[in-house]
């Protein structure tokens, strides 16, 4: 058995945290004994944490219990790339035919809205996580990717999405890549630090009243009781909020799928790079390729980047050896390179992963069953800093039962279909894998959209 992780070892965003803030690298106390709460949530991320937030704020006298196995922040929520944004999984499109045009308005406008409201209470609540609006940039550095921006300009614009079609020279206001052809800007998306958003939404949510029991790990969800290594917690109203370690719960083994998200990030750049880069105003980036990046410029000038492309373990198992890939990392360091040939001369000091939630028709999902008072939000696919807060919004009004728009949105009680058993789930997500990546090669050797990304629609449910 290895050592054990430390909180500053989990990401760049958790070092900077404990180097501001020592004390945030002390875990809080695990539950001691068997209690009663009005409301346990289980999983002290952004999804659990924004429940607490608007449950107590609905209701101060409510008292909310929340549960980790590790530390708050420590899964998703403290090593995300930091992307504040009104992505949604399934697009307006596919909304419309399920559930028709008005609910996919509703859905599309709620997310833009999202992002507000983030902005909004990391400022009322003096949470200091670099929040900033800068939009974000999507290259088009092939003709096939920039056929797809363009579909997806036209998509945007049927759902009141504001998504702008760039030429080269307007791509370039923004960022300076190599071998543009043209993008997209949406303003819809603010740079954050993940990790701070994270660790302020925790102290604010105990100071509202709430209690986080940290090393708790719960071995079992149960009608009005959570079951945990550290006492049993009888409640009115469980929340599973496990994101990313849903599949590491006896009842939802096959409910998300964990794949893991890798990233990588510069040392700080000097000021004579960056004027060839760009990204003065905080935006995100990332590209129309398949096997999908992302990227944002940090508050302290540094470049973090990431990328899918990490194998899918068989048996959905979450293990820390699973966070360090050298080769993915390796791919990603070159994949930076490739779009900013001007930082192939500073090092990469800081290289983490973990763990997305995704279900298998890639529908996030939130809901409550007031039979057996069981709620759950999640299967964000690696859209989940503002879709938490969303979640958060949702499920606070489900358990109180309040009536609002956000308890009718499409994505309400929404049941996704269960992944296959293994090793059929294993083939399944590493088929997905290998045609990402091979569409991918073969629209740079033939400047065209190939059969592969057929496969991966199937595959992802799209």
């Amino acid at each position: 058995m290895g050592p054990a992780v430390t909180l500053a070892d989990v990401s760049l965003w958790w070092e900077q945290v404990v180097a501001d803030d020592p004390a945030a690298g002390r875990p809080r106390p695990p539950l001691d004994g068997d209690t009663t709460a009005d409301v346990v949530v289980v999983g002290a991320g952004y999804t659990g944490l924004w429940t607490a937030y608007y449950l107590l704020e609905a209701d101060p006298s409510l008292d909310v219990l929340v549960l980790d196995a590790h530390t708050a922040g420590f899964g998703a929520s403290g090593r995300n790339g930091g992307w504040c944004s009104a992505l949604f999984p399934v697009g307006g499109d596919a909304l419309a035919r399920r559930y028709g045009p008005d609910a996919a308005r509703a859905m599309r406008a709620a997310m833009r809205d999202t992002v507000v409201e983030v902005g909004g209470v990391t400022a009322a609540e003096q949470i200091d996580c670099d929040f900033r609006y800068g939009g974000t940039v999507t290259l088009a550095r092939g003709a096939a990717q920039l056929d797809r921006v363009a579909a997806d300009v036209t998509e945007a614009g049927r759902w009141g999405d504001e998504l702008h079609l760039l030429d080269p020279q307007g791509v370039a206001t923004h960022v300076r890549a190599t071998d543009v052809l043209g993008g997209a800007w949406t303003p819809d998306c603010a740079r954050v630090q993940p990790a701070r958003l994270v660790h302020g939404l925790a102290r604010v949510v105990e100071q509202r009243g709430a209690r986080i029991a940290e090393g708790t790990r719960a071995l079992r969800i149960a009608p009005r009781a959570v079951v945990t290594d550290r006492g049993t917690a009888r409640c009115r109203w469980v929340v599973r909020a496990t994101e990313g370690w849903t599949a590491t719960l006896p009842d939802t083994r096959r409910a998300l799928a964990p794949v893991y998200s890798l990233m990588i990030a510069t040392a700080p750049l000097p000021a004579d790079v960056w004027s060839q880069i760009g990204l003065e105003q905080g935006q995100t980036f990332t590209d129309a390729r398949h096997l999908l990046v992302y990227g944002q410029r940090t508050a302290d000038d540094r470049l973090a980047f990431g990328g899918r492309g990490a194998p899918y373990h068989l048996g959905s198992t979450v293990e820390p050896a699973h966070e360090h890939a050298p080769r993915v990392h390796g791919h990603l360091r070159r994949a930076l390179v490739d779009l900013f040939p001007s930082v192939a001369g500073h090092a990469v000091t800081h290289s983490w992963g973990g763990p997305l939630g995704v279900p298998r028709d890639w529908h996030p999902s939130v809901g409550l069953d007031t039979a057996t008072g069981i709620g759950w939000a999640g299967g964000y696919v690696g859209d989940g800093v503002a879709t938490a807060n969303l979640a958060g919004r949702t499920l606070a009004d489900l358990v109180t039962g309040a009536e609002s728009p956000l308890t009718r949105l499409p994505w309400v009680g929404h049941r996704s279909p269960p992944w296959e058993p293994e090793p059929l789930r294993w083939a399944g997500i590493t088929a997905a894998r290998w045609a990402a990546r091979r569409a991918d090669r073969a629209e740079r050797r033939t400047g065209r959209a190939g059969r592969a990304g057929g496969l991966l629609a199937r595959v992802t449910g799209g």
